[in-house]
């Protein structure tokens, strides 16, 4: 057997020649500290034994980049297939070290052969168990994933109990990695999963201060749950994650967002304060929480909004119409980032657009200059804005727009030059641009004609022409003089067709349609595109009617020789209806009234061969999915077994439609009547400051969160505050509130600083509720890191409002106040009397 000596370059016999000390270097290399070693190199023979040597003087190296370059090189062996399951003993044994690094690489090479050789698995088992109480809390995480990712069923029994241990670890990154190892669990032995009633944790776990291991859980709830739809949520949940969405990271929040369009709100108003919650996100610049923001927002829109039938308030908005808000509000957030993406994101982002823009035309009219072509932008992303170009067109801007368009018509790709043309008639259709659109756009479609040189735009002008006179009839004579002449030229099938078809239409202003016709149809055998027969035999038909001596005789060789055509059977079959309909008809004029009819022509902005209507409603329900890409439904790229779920909860709600909901404000928006109705908080707060939703009585709390929001206000004696009469009900809105504070002046507030208090606040909900058993009323609250603020109002029976900011410092615990006295002159002792009813209910 070959040996080698690691710490000598003196050659062995039989043995690979020497490598200056580090394995898989050439001979006579020396070591380079700029470049790594190369790994990945071919194995020779017998280098597999040579491993094995050095691994047995693990022990003893002191260098410790050398230990690393030896596992390295084991590892390296192992991502290129080769079989180094034989030095399992002697990795084991390194698995004692303090080096993360090896440590690592050595629970990797365990875990790659765990499933091939099993009982050398469980030789490991011990060691990683004990290494799952170590002190350093990387070492236990690490030990935990390599022991779950084991996936043995006989090791189940094994990583129970550590599990268990990890999720009650004191470090969030063993907490969350047992987490993780939970799912794997879950999918190796699902008996014994349920048995260690796992699930039932991994709610509770929701409530971790780590936002990291919240993530985890609702990934692994969804994935668990998965068979009916994802996680249970109901509201305590959904308030409770939307409240801390700001402690996640970019991943955590689109993993909460996901969960915002399976929840149903229990009504109006807490759909609309959901959505000043997540207003902040569409600040940030990742695009995956925009967009999953925007569909949540189209989500609550359409579970609050009103629909025909509904006996609600008749002010209420509708659905459309709070859809409409909600595309007002993220119209520039998302031009924004369509402009400042990578060009793959980018393209992402405009089919997104596009899928609104269907969604509420008008919108997005005014920044379609964001949407013209750049010279620097890639073929894809030129053609997704041309598109969309003709969408955004309206009278004001509809020359700017055909006009730009009309200078990609000569593009050197000549898919953009089609789109270009389809774009401008797009225009038309919809009557966008304005009186006179029509005849100027189709002058310049005219005009199009004559590029010989370009046969895609010619061709692409005839089909646009054909459209535009089926829309609007009246301008056939208009472009018909060089209808015959194009013909001669243009190429393309298409294009013939549709010039067939607009010489018979255009016949009354055309001198020689028929003889243009007629040398089609005496060329008739030579046809061999479907389309062009179809447009011939229905161009013939009508202009028979319009010109009968000069066209009978050829309508009759054209009927006769596509009756006897088989090589189209929809072909045969219209000759054989025209033939048997104009020879049985006792009186010309039914004839004429049955195939001349307008029926062809477009009533609304879309022909019935283009609805696709049903399409973009399907599509709208898989909004930020793959489906707006491909633009088709799920079940046409996704196997019916690999379909997920999308179920909405809760199914029954614990609060009646009409109850207020909790109070759920975004401390984001700098106002107070927000765009979506709800009350939010003033602009002194800052926008990461989140005050957390109380769950009401009486609500059906799967997850016990209700014990969170704080206790019923103890009784308090109250008798030396009488002098103080306040109202026990008083109603004000936001923009009373804020009316009312701007109209005193900030020289007459009376402003407390530093009131020393026994002990900080539990939560914005313990003390909103010590203070309205004292007739002091909340307008809004929130948490930041070092304080809690509040803005609260009170009135005296005699009218006089009180408007106060309190703000409530953590650490050490002390209260600061500015008082306001609005509807009468201040009085210094009625606002002390203010001061100490509000040190009062805190519990001085």
């Amino acid at each position: 057997m070959a040996s080698t000596y690691p710490n000598s370059n003196m050659p062995v016999p039989g043995g690979p020649p020497p490598t200056n000390g580090h394995p898989g270097m050439p001979p006579g290399a020396a070591p380079s500290s700029t470049t790594p070693p190369d790994y990945f190199t071919e194995s020779r023979k017998g280098e597999v034994n040579e491993l094995r040597a050095l691994l047995r003087t693990f022990g003893t190296e002191k260098d410790r980049n050398r230990k690393r370059d030896i596992m390295k090189k084991v590892i390296a062996y192992m991502t290129l297939g080769i079989d180094v399951s034989r030095l399992f003993t002697e990795m084991m044994l390194a698995i004692e070290t303090r080096d993360l690094v090896i440590k690592k690489m050595v629970y990797l090479f365990l875990c790659n052969y765990a499933e091939t050789h099993p009982d050398l698995a469980q030789m490991c088992t011990n060691t990683l168990v004990k290494d799952c109480g170590n002190e350093d809390p990387m070492v236990r995480g690490l030990a935990l994933r390599a022991l779950c990712s084991l996936r043995l069923p006989q090791m189940i029994e094994y990583t129970s109990e550590p599990l268990r241990k990890s999720l009650q670890d004191g470090h969030a990154y063993v907490r969350k990695t047992g987490v993780m190892g939970i799912l794997k669990m879950y999918h190796l032995n699902q008996e014994e999963f349920d048995k260690a009633s796992f699930n039932d944790i991994l709610y509770d776990m929701l409530r971790d201060p780590d936002s990291s291991v919240v993530t985890n859980c609702i990934l692994v709830l969804n994935e668990i749950m998965a068979d009916s739809g994802g996680m249970a949520l109901n509201r305590a949940v959904m308030l409770h994650l939307l409240n801390r969405i700001h402690e996640f990271s970019e991943f955590g929040i689109l993993s909460v967002l996901d969960l915002v369009p399976r929840y149903i709100p229990a009504n109006d108003d807490e759909g609309f304060q959901i959505m000043n919650l997540l207003d902040p996100v569409l600040r940030t610049a990742n695009a995956g929480a925009v967009v999953a923001t925007i569909r949540a927002f189209l989500s609550i829109a359409d579970a609050v909004g009103k629909r025909p039938g509904d006996d609600r308030d008749p002010d209420s908005p509708t659905v459309d119409d709070l859809k409409r808000q909600v595309v007002v509000r993220i119209k520039a957030p998302l031009v924004t980032l369509i402009a400042s993406s990578s060009n793959e994101l980018a393209y992402v982002l405009l089919k997104y657009a596009d899928q609104l823009i269907d969604l509420c035309p008008g919108i997005f009219d005014d920044e379609y200059r964001q949407f013209y072509v750049k010279y620097s932008d890639p073929t894809h992303i030129q053609h997704s804005k041309v598109r969309i170009l003709a969408k955004l067109a309206n009278p004001q801007s509809a020359p700017d727009i055909v006009s730009e368009l009309s200078e990609l018509v000569a593009n050197v790709d000549d898919t953009m030059g089609r789109i270009a043309v389809r774009s401008m008639c797009s225009i038309a259709l919809r009557d966008s641009g304005g009186e006179g659109a029509v005849e100027s756009i189709a002058m310049r479609l005219v005009e199009m004609l004559d590029l010989q040189g370009i046969p895609h735009v010619s061709s692409e002008a005839a089909v646009s022409l054909a459209s535009l006179v089926r829309r609007h009839p009246s301008i056939a004579s208009a472009i018909s003089a060089p209808l015959p002449r194009a013909l001669k030229y243009v190429t393309e099938q298409s294009g013939k067709a549709a010039l067939i078809f607009l010489i018979g239409e255009c016949g009354e202003s055309i001198i020689e349609a028929p003889y243009v016709l007629e040398k089609v149809i005496d060329s008739y055998e030579n046809i061999t595109d479907d389309p062009v027969k179809t447009s011939l035999l229905a161009a013939t038909v009508t202009l028979f009617f319009k010109r009968p001596s000069e066209v009978q005789s050829m309508l009759g060789r054209l009927l006769k020789k596509a009756t006897d055509d088989v090589s189209s059977q929809d072909n045969h079959d219209r000759a054989l209806f025209y033939y048997r309909l104009l020879r049985s008809s006792p009186d010309p004029s039914v004839a004429k009234s049955i195939i001349t009819s307008k029926s062809m022509a477009m009533s609304t902005d879309h022909f019935a061969e283009e609805d696709d209507t049903e399409l973009r409603a399907a599509l709208m329900n898989e909004f930020n999915t793959l489906c707006t890409i491909y633009r088709c439904k799920p079940e046409n790229f996704i196997d019916e077994e690999n379909l997920v779920k999308f179920v909405k909860m809760p199914p029954e709600h614990p609060l009646p439609r009409e109850e207020a909901a909790a109070p759920v404000v975004d401390p984001g928006v700098n106002h107070i009547s927000d765009q979506f109705g709800a009350a939010a908080i003033t602009d002194a707060l800052p926008s990461d400051a989140v005050a957390p939703a109380a769950a009401p009585s009486g609500e059906v709390d799967l997850l016990g969160f209700g014990d969170d929001f704080g206790s019923p206000p103890p009784a308090v004696n109250t008798s030396s505050l009488q002098t103080l009469s306040l109202k026990s009900s008083v109603s004000l809105s936001g923009d009373e509130y804020q009316s009312k504070w701007g109209e005193v002046a900030d020289t007459d507030a009376v402003v407390v600083s530093a009131l020393p208090l026994r002990a900080a606040p539990v939560s914005t909900d313990a003390v909103e509720g010590s203070l309205s058993a004292f007739n002091l009323f909340t307008m809004a609250s929130g948490e930041l890191p070092t304080e809690f603020k509040f803005f609260l109002y009170c009135q005296e029976e005699a009218g006089g409002f009180y408007l106060i900011q309190a703000v409530v410092q953590k650490a050490p615990a002390s209260l600061s106040l500015t008082v306001k006295s609005h509807g009468y002159q201040n009085d210094p002792t009625k606002v002390n009397q203010v001061v100490e009813l509000i040190k009062t209910s805190l519990g001085e």
